[in-house]
């Protein structure tokens, strides 16, 4: 059994931390904020009805977005309070608890590869730093031969970019196009976000 997730550890620590960041993003929705800029890169980068696997996606708003552009969604989080708001919130997508780190779709009865796996929201520093190389090693196994994996986390969150692309390369994913933000932002040497397109090797 995989060591258990930052996240879930703290929700262990406080049982409110999942009904707060449900709310968080509910309140965002409701004000009108700008939520589905991850999804909108995605959408740019795949064919019309693709196979998206949405990894970590919390209470949806990636893969409801990308489901409400016409895609084939599948999402899975690890927090079964997220997967059920993400099921009140957007319906369509399938939703599904799961640990990243043990991911194995085709035992749930998804077979067919994804276009794109997507990423976002710091999900792979909230990972136990045990299972970041196998999360990823699970990407490319869900990946279609000609698919990418698109992952966008922030530095100082004790993953550093370097160790991330070792851990990718490690696993047979390359660098494909490297950005700084969701919104297309050239990667620098001193950028505080990473936006990593990966490809099979």
């Amino acid at each position: 059994m995989a060591e258990q997730s930052i996240w879930m550890r703290k929700v262990a620590a406080d049982p409110g931390h999942s009904t707060w960041f449900i709310e968080r993003f509910r309140s965002m929705a409701r004000a009108g904020d700008d939520l589905a800029g991850e999804a909108r890169l995605v959408d740019a980068m795949v064919p019309r009805h693709a196979r998206i696997l949405d990894a970590g996606c919390g209470s949806g708003r990636v893969g409801g977005a990308l489901a409400e552009a016409g895609h084939d969604v599948v999402g899975v989080d690890v927090d079964p309070a997220l997967i059920e708001a993400a099921e009140q919130d957007h319906p369509g997508p399938r939703w599904l608890v799961g640990d990243l780190a043990e991911l194995d779709l085709p035992s749930r009865g998804i077979g067919t590869p994804f276009d794109a796996v997507v990423c976002a929201g710091n999900v792979m520093t909230f990972l136990a730093p045990s299972t970041r190389r196998e999360v990823l090693r699970r990407f490319r196994a869900h990946l279609a031969p000609d698919g990418r994996a698109v992952i966008g986390f922030g530095a100082g969150r004790g993953y550093e970019f370097g160790e991330f692309f070792a851990d990718a390369a490690a696993v047979a994913l390359e660098p494909d196009l490297p950005l700084s933000t969701w919104d297309l932002r050239p990667f620098r040497d001193d950028s505080t976000f990473l936006v990593a397109l990966l490809r099979p090797a």
